[in-house]
């Protein structure tokens, strides 16, 4: 088979529908609109969600819980992660989506205590646990909050 050669399937495109175009056509005069009524008029139709002045659905459905747009949401690592950079390494959040363990920085940067740290490393993040301070200072490291 060649590109000149490829066709449509049988039915997988249809011929479009020119209305208003003469009587003789089959969708003249109304132009397949019918006779009168809110969908028949230009800029006629409801409107997106509309159940004909019921009450509609997004309406009936009891809403609960909000969303707190004051909240801070940190990109986390773990302790044991750092293990594979060099020992005296200055980490920061350039290193860390360098390394693919931070992928998006949200917030900030947050290093958590799970693990253990075997690498001696100066860390620099927004937020630390106390754990991961304890376990970064153990290992003879330090640790930066930006």
């Amino acid at each position: 088979m060649k590109l000149d050669e490829l066709k449509y399937s049988e039915g997988a495109r249809r011929k479009r529908k020119r209305v208003g175009r003469g009587h003789g056509s089959g969708h003249g005069k109304t132009a397949g609109r019918g006779h009168k009524g809110q969908n028949a008029r230009s800029g006629g139709g409801v409107p997106l969600g509309f159940e004909g002045g019921q009450t509609p659905l997004y309406r009936r459905i009891p809403k609960r819980g909000f969303t707190n747009y004051t909240r801070v949401e940190y990109a986390i690592v773990n302790v044991e992660s750092l293990n594979q950079f060099e020992d005296d390494t200055h980490v920061t959040v350039e290193t860390l989506k360098a390394a693919k363990l931070v992928r998006k920085e949200l917030d900030g940067v947050k290093i958590l205590g799970n693990g253990e740290l075997k690498r001696k490393l100066t860390v620099a993040a927004h937020k630390f646990s106390k754990s991961a301070v304890a376990a970064i200072e153990q290992a003879g490291g330090k640790v930066e909050v930006i």
